[in-house]
């Protein structure tokens, strides 16, 4: 059906206008599709005032072949970093867009998702904004932040060199190939080494996160993310950029390697874990041959031969950014070995990796491995992973397993991104480099500018950095328990990392009887709120508060089970929150009760009394705590715990049963604040032996299927379960038009099918999009989880309907309108895309900007008819919208009539492509109008 005039019985088809640079850009939206059958016509107009609000600036609608594309144009390039860009509504997903060339471009098909859903657009980084810098208004003009004081020096500094001398040198193997990687990935490193030590030493291997991969020597800013470099540029070597932590290590005694990724960096955006695993193939391709070149030396490159012999039952595994999410993947890997078609490495595990460091890290799968020691370093100026999403390497191992191995996060005051990174540092990189924190130089950030009293210079920062590596070194592969009180929460510095304020705290080791909000606890005289909930009354934090909380980043879903903290609020003291646990805990064989404990940030002098009540109902006060909060603003992660440890001395003189602790009380001292308690738990020093528990491993894979043209299909989503035992998982099924999520509690067994997830799908002769049904899925207890999201992608398999525009009345008067339609040859099942452009005309008067209904110009181009010029200079280009079931849409400009005497006058209308260009091949139509006798 043709369709003429305005539509009575449904929404007209309407359009936002969005400004990219000088162009104006009218999508034409859809309103409620209509059946395919006679009606009235649909008539393309512009969204009114009182309609909706239009596109933020610099979003589009966009897309080629008639399947819409959502597009964002950054009005600068976006540096290539490690924080995946996200495109979302509010708090819900869109998803993962495709960059461009340029940097600045991004693009994501929409699929089943309706224009019309398209409110509150932004583009995130790791919960950073992109598009609209951060509002610090709300914070208060009283807090100013200040540094933390300085805790006590420790008495064993990792951070001094040791007595080795040492030996650097580079290997450069034959490349290798990875799964669903085009290109073959480098085999190139960077050996620093003790020389002349005796007997095997540790090895400790980093891997660098995803920056830049070529630059062309010369050029100021002249950098890409292609593999291999084109003629004229060079790999940037972001595996030398630890050269200052692997010498320390070395002097230490340890062998080190540092790894190059680029060829990982060049081709992740395409993969669905953002390159995890791929980046842990590569971790223990080398690995493997290390392995193989303790046994045969005469095999090995020259600097592999020249240092110490490499122990490799003896493995720590240093990550940055991304690279911090392949070593976690990598230490899975090696004990739960992931499904083979998705490994690009399938030969025996003779390594042992004994912890691992993370430097920034994303964990995009909210998987890290429980019962392998972790160190993870999160930056408080951190520009590019600034959710600290990190802090999931931590809190998200609680419950999993065993509890004994110690994960421990270091936040350091100060700190950017890159600058652990020589090689990301300006002034010590060879390519061009950048402080990943960048703000608006008039309203400099309080914390995080350089010059700030709170940030840290690159050299103090690294210094800093190379000091936690060699802590974590020497815990997990010495075994030195004299550094752990560095890690643990204890509450020790290390001098070498002066002037950085460095603090830190931890799970597991010791550590036993927690007392958790997740885990069926009853709570009174506070709340326990919500990590991640679109409903500001469930959430820990509200959206609108300045600033956010490591404990709190966002996840694949708008909404979380099973993630929260207890949140106190009180404007007098004295008023008890209490914390029962579902059953009594075991502090039995505890110093103390650790308590991880935040407040908002630039606060200060917040006290609490802290009180056990036993089984029996005697109740003892253990003593009080105090918190400050973190040097903070809108831009920074600030809202994070700090541990707080009481004795639990006067419990045992009152005779309390510490065997059965049936509550926790806080009772706060101050006159009113707000806190939130994440966990607390009987503490006692030292660590404990770690032995990985054998566990169900959880992969979820995807399958694709076209539609077919009749009937009805049925296909699950693939979900591989391998390992040993029976766990539990989360299954969140995201629903593919609205984003939302219902999700279960499952239990998993090896060759089990208990994740079962059938998808219909209905076979048609309608053109339409491809639609993705997935899952994504965290552990709970007793399992681990691979490649955390899937599904099923259901492809169109039906001709795309040919569009042409023609004219309906292009020879009109004074008065009248011109009209042009355009038209599809068969309707379609989905909204049906074309942007149609004014151009210059080529002969004879163009109509100008006040011929044209000025209500009209304005909706159309936000752009009032004064002064006068031709129409073509209000650059219209408008997206031309077919609904699903209609075969046509009518582009309709309403002329005036004046009392002028003029000349005929015309416009011309071209259908382009989605940069503005008129179509090769296609007409360009002429609007004709005539002057009124």
């Amino acid at each position: 059906m043709s369709a003429r005039g305005v539509l009575r019985s449904g929404s007209l088809i309407r359009a936002r206008r969005i400004c990219v640079a000088a162009v104006v850009v009218l999508a034409a939206l859809a309103g409620s599709p209509g059946p395919a059958q006679a009606e009235q016509p649909y008539e393309a107009g512009p969204f009114g005032a009182s309609d909706d609000q239009p596109l933020p600036p610099g979003w589009r609608i966009g897309g080629a072949g008639g399947a819409p594309e959502l597009v964002w144009r950054a009005p600068r390039a976006v540096p290539m970093g490690d924080a995946r860009v996200e495109f979302r509504t509010g708090d819900r997903l869109l998803g993962v867009p495709e960059p461009a060339k340029d940097g600045r471009t991004f693009r994501l098909a929409l699929g089943e998702t309706r224009p019309e859903r398209l409110s509150d657009l932004q583009v995130t980084a790791a919960g950073r904004r992109l598009d609209a810098a951060a509002d610090d208004t709300h914070e208060s003009a009283s807090r100013v932040p200040r540094l933390p004081a300085q805790p006590p020096a420790n008495g064993v500094d990792p951070g001094r060199p040791g007595s080795y001398r040492t030996v650097t040198g580079a290997y450069d193997l034959d490349p290798v190939r990875l799964p669903g990687y085009d290109t073959p990935v480098e085999m190139t490193a960077e050996v620093v080494a003790p020389k002349g030590a005796t007997g095997s030493r540790p090895l400790a291997l980093f891997l660098h996160g995803r920056h830049e991969t070529c630059y062309k020597p010369g050029a100021e800013d002249d950098v890409t993310g292609d593999w291999p470099c084109t003629e004229g540029y060079r790999p940037i070597p972001s595996h030398l950029g630890y050269l200052r932590d692997q010498q320390l290590l070395a002097s230490q005694g340890y062998v080190t390697v540092s790894i190059s990724a680029n060829g990982v960096n060049a081709q992740d955006w395409q993969a669905e874990d953002a390159g995890a695993q791929a980046r842990s193939s590569l971790v223990r391709q080398h690995l493997a041959r290390w392995a193989g070149w303790t046994t045969h030396r005469s095999s090995a490159p020259a600097v592999v031969r020249e240092a110490a012999k490499a122990d490799l039952s003896q493995v720590l595994l240093v990550g940055h950014s991304r690279g911090g999410e392949g070593v976690n993947r990598a230490a899975m890997d090696s004990l739960y070995p992931p499904p083979a078609a998705e490994d690009g490495y399938r030969g025996p595990v003779r390594w042992k990796v004994r912890g691992t460091v993370l430097i920034g890290p994303t964990i995009f799968g909210r998987n890290p491995v429980a019962d392998v020691p972790s160190v993870t370093v999160l930056p408080g100026c951190d520009g590019d992973v600034s959710d600290l999403q990190g802090e999931d390497f931590v809190d998200g191992t609680r419950g999993i397993s065993r509890g004994t191995a110690l994960h421990s996060a270091v936040y350091m005051v100060g700190a950017n991104h890159n600058y652990f990174n020589s090689e990301w540092t300006p002034g010590e990189a060879v390519a061009p480099a950048g402080d990943d924190f960048t703000t608006d130089p008039e309203q400099p950030d309080p914390v995080c500018s350089p010059g700030a009293a709170t940030r840290l210079t690159a050299a103090q920062q690294h210094r800093a950095g190379s000091t936690y590596i060699a802590a974590a070194a020497r815990l997990f592969l010495a075994g030195d328990d004299r550094v752990r009180p560095l890690l643990d929460g204890s509450g020790s510095r290390a001098p070498s990392a002066d002037p950085a304020r460095v603090l830190t705290h931890a799970v597991g080791g010791r550590r036993s009887g927690g007392f958790l909000p997740d885990a069926g606890a009853k709570v009174t005289g506070a709340r326990v709120c919500s990590a991640v909930d679109p409903d500001p009354a469930v959430a820990c934090l509200d959206p609108e508060t300045p600033g956010s909380s490591p404990h709190f980043a966002s996840w694949e879903t708008e909404q979380e089970t099973g993630r929260g903290a207890v949140d106190l609020k009180w404007s007098a003291p004295g008023r008890a929150a209490r914390i029962t646990p579902a059953e009594p805990v075991s502090l039995r064989r505890s110093q103390k009760l650790a308590l991880r404990v935040f407040v908002p940030p630039n606060t200060t002098g917040t006290r609490f009394d802290v009180s056990v009540t036993d089984s029996a109902g005697r109740r003892v006060t253990l003593g009080s705590v105090q918190a400050h909060g973190l040097p903070g603003s809108a831009n920074t992660a600030s809202y994070w715990a700090q541990e707080l440890r009481v004795p639990l001395s006067a419990a045992t003189r009152a005779g309390l049963d510490l065997r059965h602790v049936k509550s926790l009380e806080l009772t706060p001292r101050s006159r009113s604040g707000r806190a939130w308690l994440m966990d607390a738990w009987g503490w006692a020093p030292g660590t404990s032996a770690v032995r990985a528990a054998a566990l169900p491993r959880v992969d979820v894979g995807r399958t694709i299927v076209e539609e077919g043209d009749s009937g009805t299909r049925t296909y699950r989503i693939p979900v591989e379960v391998s390992g040993h035992g029976s766990g539990q998982v989360r299954v969140y099924v995201l629903d593919p038009d609205s984003g939302r999520a219902e999700n279960r509690l499952v239990t998993v067994r090896p060759g089990s099918h208990a994740i079962d997830v059938p998808v219909q799908v209905k076979g048609d002769t309608l053109y339409s999009y491809d639609v993705v049904h997935d899952i994504a899925v965290k552990a709970v207890h007793h399992a681990v989880v691979g490649k955390h999201r899937g599904g099923v992608t259901v492809g169109n398999d039906d001709p795309e309907p040919v569009v042409t525009l023609s004219p309906v009345a292009d020879r009109v008067t004074e008065g009248e309108s011109l009209i042009w339609r355009l038209s599809v040859d068969a309707p379609a099942a989905v909204d049906i895309w074309q942007p149609v452009r004014v151009l210059p005309v080529t002969e004879g008067a163009e109509l100008s900007t006040k011929d044209v209904d000025p209500q009209w110009l304005k909706d159309w181009s936000g752009e009032a008819p004064d002064p006068e010029r031709p129409l073509s200079d209000a650059s219209l280009w408008a997206w031309l919208n077919i609904p699903p079931g209609s075969t046509g849409v009518d582009f309709v400009v309403p002329i005036v009539r004046d009392q002028v005497a003029e000349p005929t006058e015309s416009m011309r209308l071209a259908p382009t492509d989605d940069n503005a260009e008129p179509l090769p091949g296609r007409p360009v139509l002429t609007g004709t109008v005539l002057d009124r006798p």
